[in-house]
């Protein structure tokens, strides 16, 4: 296409200043459509550079076909109108192109022509006072630019006195200041008295909502013309209302990026900082109790605002104007085309089966001890709670009363100082971690010694050989042979590394970022350098990297950008018997990768026996071993089956301390508080056993113990002492322990269990398989012969057991790995190659859970929203909550609460300092939820310049902060990357609230009527958490984040929702209600009587009041006799007693003196 003429006469600059913007649509094109060609972006400028309005350009590209979103459209017109100012109003009668424009900016009339300013401006003679000021205006007008000056400037925006109209002045907010980049502080950009270009977006009486970012500030040129009818034309008009020629409200409506509606009222945009409290609907109950109230003189009908003078006559009360009616929502069954007849609401599905023998001693023993956790967590609440009941709340009286009891100071002064440690560390963790601690096991050997001691430096030659022969190798070796850290350093010493990288991928964080610090140890460079790694938020690599480990996540994401893997000539993937969900979709893309390369290598590494299942897997490649250190174990099982399995494992490990010979035992427990547990029972038996039994070293491992901690288990027992290292199942092939002799196996690890009817994911203690079970008793033949000590019979073995572990591709959520193979071109996930497919119902329930977040179309096809969401690391509500904020304008803030969540907890809460705790943390409390908590933790911290010191005293983990904070900068650079604009909310806290919803749409739950809540999908009781910010207030409706189990069913990270968000949000998965049936929720509730609140809620029934023997005492007034009740007024006490007789019994119950007589009158008729 030939450049227009005005480009030709312009010269160079001006040409290449056209490229510019041909380059710029192209690159919004791509980002937003995922092409960006040359003649179609011309074309489009072509098109724009004639259009007027929005409307104009959207109804020539429909006429050429192409129906594109209407942020694109106005975008585009932005850049094009920016490039040709004048020429979108070329055929406007009195305007000339925009180089012989005199005025600083055009402003646009009611009727959409220019002002006559510019004519008028040719006069010498005449005086423009009025600037471009229209005839008969009395005020600035709608979507018109003014020049004005900076009156005032705050921290959430600064106010401009236009200058056209002296004293009137408006709002100009962050968020409207500058596009493209984010403004956290308005004073950063602008200052008082500085000279701006405004234009003028909402009009509410005498407010003004003004925007600098769609008008150039150098020229005046609105970059973003809009006419009045435009807002009729786009469905709104009637929205619109004028007084005296002026709009009072204005809305703006258009459809973003996440495929939220977005209406930006004037009133919002005029007064973002105002939060709206909702007017709560009075329930009938709540309405008879404030009717009697006021009856009986208690409070006054004025304490109600729905009580006027009518309504105080007759004595009832009205519902007030405006307040929220009752909603009801109903799940939305229609199914997607892709989905018919499979979706939840036409088949029945259920859990995944993790037990081999439901009915089996394992099962018994799994469910007992499951039970026993719970139990010994309620003890431990209810014995927190006794503790602190029994603390005086006000320890600041005895200073306060002159005349104190003797003895009280010192007593308050005592409670005070309870527990000024920081952390609360029990005897056991003393003990074991008091000493200053070894990191890692002290050798004298030099690092190349080490090196050549390990097994697999006697087989270098042959592994390099058969490297070389083999595409793919499957090479099996036992934990500690050096597979890990050896194999890439001998390739590369081999020159692989001059074809491309050297990749290994690991299934865990802790395990890339060790290993590549070893390996860059051992080959003489910084980590970082030739030696790196990258996880989750965190990339360690530079531009020399020729060796790269990493999470197979993180590879899983780089075939999404590079499915051919280019920068690679070797993959290497370690420990994949873990059979990781990434793993196994790994499997399937290199499979297809390797017959496209046949340069690339491909190793799998694996510490367990399957080998086989590997190599067929891979076209039957060959497989090399490397011999291990081994010693023969003896296997010894249980005569019965154990029907607590902790209590069995403790009794063993006293048994082999005090009965066997030399030698450290290793314990396998499930989770972090089976191994406290375990470790402070060891503790308090070891004590009471005396000072003569031998010194036992306690020592815990699991994942969220510090590192520092972790690596005291390496470091040798002193002689004369042993050590029992209690461990999960990281320490069956993820670490190497040496000095073990004797390993107790109960049997038992715990999964992450999808339930695809309910949606969600929940850890479940469940039996192993003879594959780990082999692999723990190998645990004590490394250093000499072992035992390992089987706390299951011999036929639970054989019979109850898999013979290897479900993948976890089978039992985990598939979202975001469905997402992701989505985003790869692979649509067809059901006929997808995997080495063990997924059930049809977790990928079933997958891609129903994006079809509803707008990820999906009715195909199934992958739509723009959904390729959006592929780029992020997250899970695909996180995704779509960001992208929604994008939309909302709130992305600032949400990028804040996603970092927050990602961290975990942030809060810790030492036992004997919990009260103080509790205290520093619900300063923090936001009405609104803990989202908006988490939101303000992290920018009181950041109002503190990231203090180390203010996390202290405010119970806050300053290690999680300093994560989300990198977490955030990750997330940061992927916006910027995309150009996603990065704009604040301020403190409309709304917008936060609705970009939450709209990727957690499907947490939703509702308060019951009967105890706690209701989620909306599956009707599931939970409950808020008592560490939520509003676990006192119990809001109607509720989004949370995850439910937690333990004593209840607990919903984490809660924030008070609108309902009719969800319908307006998720319209694929909510619906209103059809007021003329009822619905299913409705149908299951039953109608409850009313009662006392500070009662039990039975007590009002005559069966609960207590028996007497005694006969009535005088009666008050004989007429109730007949009714077989008799009222006695006691003088010692301010109440009656009332004797009902019923039945041929006595029965007796209290009331208050000013009770209605007319109200006894009704008992005695029902009696």
């Amino acid at each position: 296409m030939r450049l227009p003429v005005a480009e030709e006469d312009g010269g160079g600059l001006r040409r290449l200043e056209y490229l510019s913007l041909v380059s710029k649509v192209c690159g919004d094109l791509q980002r937003h459509l995922g092409f960006g060609v040359k003649e179609v972006a011309e074309f489009v400028i072509h098109l724009g550079r004639g259009c007027y309005s929005v409307e104009e350009l959207d109804s020539k590209l429909k006429e050429s076909g192409a129906e594109w979103p209407d942020y694109l459209v106005r975008t585009l017109l932005s850049s094009i109108h920016a490039f040709y100012p004048g020429d979108s109003s070329g055929k406007k009668e009195g305007v000339t192109s925009a180089g012989k424009n005199n005025n600083k900016f055009e402003a646009r009339d009611r009727d959409g022509g220019y002002d006559r300013g510019e004519e008028k401006g040719r006069d010498r003679g005449y005086d423009d006072r009025r600037g471009d000021r229209d005839d008969g205006c009395e005020g600035p007008l709608l979507n018109k630019v003014y020049q004005g000056c900076v009156s005032r400037v705050m921290d959430s925006g600064c106010f401009v006195e236009l200058n056209d109209f002296r004293g009137t002045e408006g709002l100009v907010h962050v968020s409207q200041i500058a596009t493209g980049r984010r403004i956290s502080n308005a004073k950063d950009v602008v200052k008082r008295g500085q000279q701006v270009f405004v234009k003028v977006i909402s009009v509410s009486g005498q407010k003004l909502s003004l925007s600098m970012r769609d008008v150039d500030q150098d020229t005046g040129n609105d970059l973003l013309p809009l006419q009045l009818k435009s807002f009729k034309d786009e469905g709104v008009g009637d929205g619109v209302g004028f007084r005296g020629g002026q709009p009072t409200t204005t809305t703006r409506t258009g459809t973003g990026l996440s495929g939220i509606k977005i209406v930006e009222e004037g009133d919002d945009v005029v007064c973002p900082s105002s939060r709206r409290a909702l007017k709560k609907r009075m329930s009938s109950p709540e309405r008879w109790e404030a009717k009697q109230l006021i009856a009986s003189g208690v409070l006054s009908a004025k304490e109600y605002a729905m009580c006027d003078s009518d309504e105080e006559r007759d004595g009832m009360l009205y519902q007030e104007e405006g307040a929220e009616e009752e909603l009801e929502i109903e799940l939305n069954e229609d199914e997607p085309a892709f989905l018919q007849g499979h979706t939840r609401y036409s088949v029945d599905m259920s859990p995944v089966k993790v037990f081999k023998n439901p009915e089996g001693s394992l099962s018994r023993a799994a469910a007992l001890q499951s039970a026993l956790i719970k139990e010994r967590r309620e003890v431990r609440e209810q014995q927190q709670r006794t503790m602190l009941d029994s603390i005086p709340k006000d320890l600041n009286r005895p200073w306060e009363d002159p005349m104190p009891e003797t003895g009280e100071r010192h007593l308050a002064q005592e409670l005070r100082g309870v527990g000024l440690s920081a952390y609360d560390v029990p005897e056991w963790k003393k003990d074991a971690f008091g000493k200053a601690f070894a990191f890692g096991q002290r050798s004298k050997l030099s690092i190349q010694e080490q090196r050549q001691s390990l097994p697999i430096y006697k087989l270098k030659k042959e592994l390099i050989q058969a490297v070389h022969d083999n595409q793919v190798l499957v090479v099996i070796g036992e934990t500690g042979s050096g597979k890990t850290t050896q194999v890439t350093q001998y390739l590369a010493e081999e020159g692989y590394t001059t074809r491309g990288r050297i990749g290994c991928t690991q299934p865990r964080r802790v395990a890339a970022m060790s290993v590549a610090k070893r390996v860059a140890e051992e080959f003489g460079c910084r980590l970082g350098e030739e030696v790196g790694y990258a996880i989750r938020f965190e990339d360690c690599t530079g531009p020399d990297t020729a060796i790269k480990y990493m999470t197979d996540g993180m590879l899983l994401r780089e075939i999404l950008i590079d499915d051919n893997l280019s920068q690679y000539s070797v993959i290497m993937l370690d420990e994949a018997h873990e059979r990781t969900v990434h793993t196994d979709v790994l499997f399937g893309l290199l499979r297809r990768l390797v017959r496209r390369r046949p340069d690339l290598r491909l190793i799998v590494t694996s510490a367990t026996l399957d080998a086989e299942k590997f190599s067929a897997y891979f076209f039957n490649c060959n497989i090399f071993t490397i011999p291990g250190r081994t010693f023969p174990v003896e296997i010894l099982y249980t005569k019965q089956p154990e029907s607590d399995y902790l209590d069995a494992a403790l009794i063993t490990v006293l048994q082999i301390h005090l009965t066997e010979p030399e030698g450290d035992i290793l314990l396998f427990l499930t989770g972090q508080e089976e191994i406290d547990f375990a470790c402070q029972s060891l503790y308090e038996r070891m004590n009471g056993l005396g000072k003569n039994v031998p010194e036992l070293i306690i020592l815990p491992v699991y994942s969220a113990l510090p590192s520092e901690m972790q690596s005291r288990i390496f470091e040798p027992a002193p002689p004369g002492k042993r050590k029992v290292v209690v461990a999960t199942n990281i320490a069956e092939a993820s670490l190497t322990i040496d000095g073990i002799f004797y390993v107790i196996d109960p049997g038992f690890a715990k999964q992450n269990v999808y339930n695809p009817k309910q949606g969600l994911d929940s850890l479940v203690i469940t039996p192993i398989s003879q594959a780990s079970a082999k692999q723990r008793a190998g645990r004590a033949g490394r250093t000499g012969p072992g035992k390992c000590y089987r706390l299951y019979t011999e036929s639970a073995y054989r019979n109850e057991m898999s013979p290897t572990s479900i993948p976890e591709i089978q039992r985990i959520n598939l979202g975001h790995t469905t997402l992701t193979m989505k985003a790869m071109g692979i649509d067809d996930l059901l006929s997808f190659d995997f080495m063990d497919p997924p059930s049809a119902q977790a990928l079933i329930s997958a891609m129903e859970q994006l079809y509803s977040l707008g990820a999906l179309d009715e195909e199934g096809l992958l739509t723009k929203l959904g390729r959006k969401m592929a780029e992020f690391p997250l899970e695909p509500p996180l995704s779509k909550m960001l992208l929604a904020s994008v939309d909302l304008g709130c992305s600032d803030e949400i990028l804040t609460i996603i970092a927050m969540i990602q961290t975990g907890n942030i809060f810790y809460r030492p036992r004997e300092k919990q009260a103080q705790a509790d205290q520093r943390r619900a300063k923090f409390f936001q009405a609104e939820g803990d989202h908006l908590t988490l939101l303000a933790v992290y920018e009181a911290w950041k109002a503190k310049n990231f203090s180390g010191p203010w996390c202290f005293e405010s119970f806050v983990q300053s290690r999680s902060l300093r994560r989300a904070q990198d977490v955030r900068k990750q997330l940061l650079s992927i916006m910027d990357k995309y150009k996603l604009d990065v704009v604040s909310a301020g403190k409309n806290f709304t917008k936060i609230r609705k970009a939450i919803t709209a990727g957690f749409f499907f947490h939703a739950a509702r308060k019951d009527p009967q105890e706690g809540y209701r989620t909306l999908v599956e009707n599931q009781p939970v409950y808020i958490h008592p560490s939520s910010a509003l676990f006192q207030r119990q809001p109607d409706w509720v989004i949370y984040h995850e439910l937690v189990m333990t004593s209840k069913e607990y919903m984490r990270e809660v924030m008070v929702i609108d309902p009719k968000w969800l319908v307006e949000l998720a319209p694929r998965f909510f619906k209103v209600a059809d007021p003329t049936t009822m619905s299913k929720r409705k149908r299951q509730e039953r109608i409850e009587p009313l009662y006392d609140r500070y009662q039990e809620p039975n007590s009002w029934r005559l069966s609960a009041l207590p028996l007497i023997d005694q006969d009535p005492p005088n009666v008050i007034d004989p007429g109730f006799a007949k009714q077989n009740v008799y009222c006695f007024a006691q003088s010692d006490k301010f109440h009656l007693l009332v004797f009902i007789r019923l039945n041929q019994h006595t029965r007796v119950m209290s009331c208050n003196p000013r009770a209605s007589l007319y109200c006894l009158m009704q008992l005695c008729s029902e009696t």
